[in-house]
């Protein structure tokens, strides 16, 4: 494991076993004060076909520090080499990974949370439908940012309401054939959760979404199938933020900062 000091925070880097191809995990880890950090699963964006650990560094970093938590993101298979569903078993080998190694972190494996933007939300809401279903790992709180959730891209904004959106909607359905290779995986609910039936279970959820983003109304709109699920659900708009930008917006970090103490925050001392 290669490790270094990022401030207040330890940054260590570990290599898994994903599921078709080795996968590399970037964990944060602040000082525990003596307690248990809950723990925290985060996916960079790049509409599952490019993104890095270093796209997700600023909300990593900041989420470690501010909740406080030990935060693990996740450098997933990438489509069209790796596509539906590398990444998503990736994401479980990892939260796996991160229940096991709880412990000699300091950290509470009971206490999980997982968060994304862009690809990285879809990859996250839909983990946990996956380990809700599978019986895995039982998460207690999602955070989804500027997510993907809409495969059919028919869930957009019009340009007129936008004042500058930073990607054209043709760019992420050649995202999305890239990841979903056969038209029977645009419905999926692993793939497009926002056309699941199966929202109960899922848990308590922010949803962050951008004012010039035109994704934002599948997030949204997403937010209100969870409420009617019965799922807690928080969803904000971010003024004069774009879909890109809102992975590193100072007032949503600080919301899901404040998100996840309200969520996972644990006062069980270390034995």
């Amino acid at each position: 494991m290669k490790s270094k000091l990022d401030g207040a925070l330890c940054v260590e880097e570990e290599v898994i076993a994903g599921h078709v191809q080795t996968v590399t995990l970037r964990s944060y880890r602040p000082s525990s004060n003596g307690r248990q950090l809950p723990v925290i699963l985060y996916f960079h964006g790049g509409g599952f076909v490019r993104g890095t650990l270093e796209d997700g560094d600023a909300a990593a970093s900041h989420i470690a520090r501010t909740t406080p938590a030990w935060v693990v993101s996740v450098g997933y298979s990438l489509s069209p080499a790796f596509p539906f569903p590398a990444a998503l078993e990736d994401g479980i080998r990892a939260a796996r990974w991160a229940v096991a190694n709880a412990r000699a972190m300091g950290a509470n494996g009971r206490r999980i949370g997982i968060c994304g933007h862009d690809a990285g939300g879809n990859l996250a809401t839909c983990i946990a439908a996956m380990a809700r279903d599978r019986e895995a790992i039982e998460f207690l709180a999602q955070a989804l940012i500027a997510p993907l959730l809409d495969p059919s891209m028919t869930r957009i904004a019009c340009s007129q309401d936008l004042a500058g959106a930073d990607f054209a909607a043709q760019e992420y359905s050649r995202c999305y054939r890239a990841y979903l290779p056969y038209v029977s995986l645009l419905m999926h609910p692993y793939a497009a959760p926002i056309e699941s039936l199966r929202l109960s279970g899922l848990p308590p959820a922010l949803i962050a979404s951008a004012e010039n983003d035109r994704l934002r109304v599948e997030a949204e709109k997403y937010g209100s199938e969870l409420i009617a699920a019965g799922v807690p659900t928080e969803v904000t708009r971010y003024k004069s933020a774009s879909h890109d930008s809102l992975a590193s917006h100072p007032g949503a970090l600080t919301d899901i900062g404040m998100f996840f103490r309200k969520r996972l925050t644990t006062l069980v001392l270390k034995s």
